[in-house]
């Protein structure tokens, strides 16, 4: 590797005023991969992404780009740089998906500038790479949660952006959108040579689509490395407080983690259930 990483976060202490969520985090994300970020609820991560991407100032520490410190930067450099897929939209207005991937563009336009053609190919071609083509005119408050969460990738795509900041991007989704959803990551930042940062309370999630992860526990970066050799059974104790068995599935680098505990449930077999339905009826 030559040169500074794409995005580098160098002991990073992060939070608010008189209240300090997390401290000393250090972590790099080269262009083309994919960096999970796991923690339990409250582990700061929103907070860790919202202070990466300037919307509060760090603590302490350094985010840099290409080896430049992005403090001193202005709105529309980081919105040029950065594409933030948040949790909720915030989007109450009836507007299009198309209107709603459009407001990407925003960013390289003037304030009162119309869009210009550049702006609609670039909308074209975000919606197309996530095959929402036919979402492009429905209403945004109409279409399925997955469909929105593919319109806000979609989004964060018109903005021409180096590097993508997801937070919880399968929350509430349904099974089939998150593995969609996931899919489509790992394919935009091979495919653009694109920095992603995600977070999730799934930690088999990273043996999908990540190549390093990131476990925040108690304020602190706990572990960072390949899924492999991150998500275990003692880094997953360590941070969520329970037992799990990371299982292999099939030949492939996949993982399931279970909790130990369903590992020992037990349900009658179907004659044992029926003998007992005997023996209730006997006794009525």
């Amino acid at each position: 590797m030559s040169g500074p990483p794409l995005l580098s976060v160098e002991r990073l202490s992060y939070g608010y005023p008189g209240r300090i969520v997390g401290h000393e985090v250090s972590l790099a994300v080269e262009g083309g991969e994919v960096l999970c970020i796991l923690g339990r609820n409250g582990e700061g991560k929103s907070t860790l992404f919202k202070t990466i991407l300037g919307l509060l100032p760090p603590l302490a520490g350094t985010v840099r780009v290409d080896g430049e410190a992005t403090a001193g930067w202005q709105p529309r450099r980081r919105a040029a740089t950065f594409g933030w897929v948040p949790q909720s939209s915030g989007a109450a207005f009836p507007f299009t998906v198309g209107e709603l991937v459009l407001m990407g563009r925003t960013a390289h336009r003037g304030p009162f500038a119309p869009p210009s053609s550049a702006d609609h190919d670039a909308v074209a071609q975000a919606i197309a790479t996530l095959g929402i083509e036919h979402l492009a005119a429905r209403d945004w408050l109409r279409v399925s949660g997955g469909e929105r969460q593919l319109a806000l990738i979609a989004r964060a795509l018109a903005q021409e952006s180096r590097i993508l900041v997801l937070d919880e991007p399968t929350a509430s989704l349904d099974f089939g959108n998150q593995v969609r959803v996931l899919e489509m990551i790992r394919r935009l930042a091979e495919s653009r040579a694109l920095g992603v940062l995600l977070s999730t309370h799934h930690p088999e999630q990273a043996f999908a689509c990540a190549d390093k992860v990131a476990v925040l526990a108690e304020g602190e970066l706990l572990r960072l490395g390949p899924p492999a050799e991150v998500v275990t059974a003692e880094t997953l104790h360590a941070c969520y407080g329970v037992d799990v068995a990371v299982l292999p599935v099939a030949d492939g680098p996949y993982r399931a983690c279970v909790p130990r505990t369903y590992l020992h449930l037990t349900r009658p077999t179907a004659p044992a259930v029926q003998a007992e339905s005997t023996v209730r009826a006997r006794n009525q």
